[in-house]
């Protein structure tokens, strides 16, 4: 229980910015298949499975994206090895 608990202290930012668009996407896809279907059952289960699959895949591209902004920054910052010639 601990390694979630400092994973979920560790990305914090990320987890409540994923919760957030979960729950827009939840009532934008309610709506939309209440629309498309007319029936109230459908559009909830609609709405709730397909969001929180792209809940998952949401919080592992930000993640990506991190990763990526980390190493550009690493690669712009001269290290011991890439020091420049005086």
């Amino acid at each position: 229980m601990t390694r979630i608990r400092q994973l979920a202290s560790a990305n914090r930012a990320t987890l409540t910015k994923t919760g957030s668009y979960y729950l827009i996407h939840i009532s934008v896809a309610a709506l939309v298949a209440y629309a498309v279907t007319g029936n109230l059952l459908a559009s909830l289960t609609l709405s709730l499975l397909e969001p929180t699959v792209q809940a998952f895949a949401f919080f592992f591209h930000e993640k990506a994206w991190e990763r990526r902004a980390r190493r550009q920054a690493q690669a712009r910052e001269p290290g011991p090895d890439r020091l420049k010639p005086a």
